[in-house]
């Protein structure tokens, strides 16, 4: 959902806004890529390498529809959106 939100951003942004850690969670990242619903790609940086994700269309279509149905049985306030 954070992808979706905000885009594309490397791994450590990713988990830390997420409240995860790097270390510990990063197969969560890993199976979401194996299952197609976010893409990775891999971004040099001088002598290094870093992890940039993206929401893929299958998570986009998969979100969008679960989003829409925690709306449709939990509408939002007005004052809230």
């Amino acid at each position: 959902m954070k992808l979706y939100e905000f885009g594309e951003m490397n791994q450590s942004r990713l988990m830390s806004i997420c409240g995860l850690n790097n270390v510990k969670h990063k197969e969560i990242l890993d199976s979401m890529v194996e299952k197609e619903m976010i893409e990775r790609r891999d971004e040099s940086w001088g002598s290094k390498s870093i992890h940039k994700y993206r929401i893929s269309e299958k998570g986009k279509i998969l979100l969008e529809e679960v989003l829409q149905r925690y709306e449709n049985l939990f509408p939002r306030d007005e004052g809230e959106k």
